[in-house]
């Protein structure tokens, strides 16, 4: 009988610690028993666990896209942080696949117009001129080339990166700056030469033959 008696305490000591160390992680879960942790780690709500802004979160800049019947397909914002320009983009009513994204030098955004250093080259958004330091280089070594945007099945396309290609200088200057989505897919001029023996043409060095300018949006300074 006491060897029983033993052994019943001691599974009594090893139940009754176990239960201390289960309330222990409770409480310490957020500060509020029974709850899930906070994956923002205390941060308000909407903010991402590394301390990103959420799209309209302190932006410097702001664009809203439209296309050329003047529907508004998305919008996009811009914030400087550590050294470098957080581009935040979310479009919607567009068809699934990836579209060409890229900022032009002029934050002009007119329906049929004409292309500032050319009259005679008119279209949707041409007003806008060209990329953003296209008179520097090819493309996509431009200031104003970004990444693919990628549209869902749904129609909405979330995209946000980090660039140090471009400040909010270059954004803000005399002729300001337009946000373009185009109606093809970036190839960013990579053009095997099994296809182009002769290298990319001058189309594919300036656009990277991403087509029409579907939407476009003046790039303001928030207020």
């Amino acid at each position: 009988m006491p060897a029983i008696i033993r052994t019943k305490t001691r599974l009594a000591s090893v139940a009754f610690i176990g239960a201390l160390g289960l309330a222990a992680l409770t409480a310490c879960n957020n500060g509020t028993p029974g709850t899930t942790p906070d994956p923002t780690n205390g941060a308000p709500n909407g903010t991402p666990p590394n301390g990103a802004p959420t799209n309209g979160s302190d932006a410097a800049a702001t664009a809203t896209l439209r296309d050329a019947t003047g529907a508004e397909v998305g919008t996009a914002t811009f914030t400087e942080a550590d050294g470098a320009l957080r581009v935040e983009a979310n479009v919607q009513t567009l068809e699934e696949g990836f579209y060409g994204f890229h900022i032009h030098g002029v934050g002009v955004c007119e329906p049929d117009s004409a292309a500032p250093d050319d009259p005679e080259d008119t279209g949707d958004f041409m007003s806008a001129g060209g990329h953003l330091g296209s008179d520097e280089g090819d493309h996509p070594e431009h200031q104003g080339d970004l990444p693919q945007l990628l549209v869902m099945a749904n129609g909405e396309g979330h995209l946000s990166f980090a660039t140090d290609r471009v400040t909010m200088t270059d954004l803000t200057d005399e002729d300001g700056a337009a946000l373009m989505i185009h109606a093809d897919p970036d190839n960013f001029a990579n053009i095997p030469e099994r296809y182009a023996p002769g290298g990319p043409d001058d189309d594919t060095l300036s656009t990277g033959d991403a087509g029409d300018r579907l939407a476009c949006g003046v790039i303001e300074t928030a207020s």
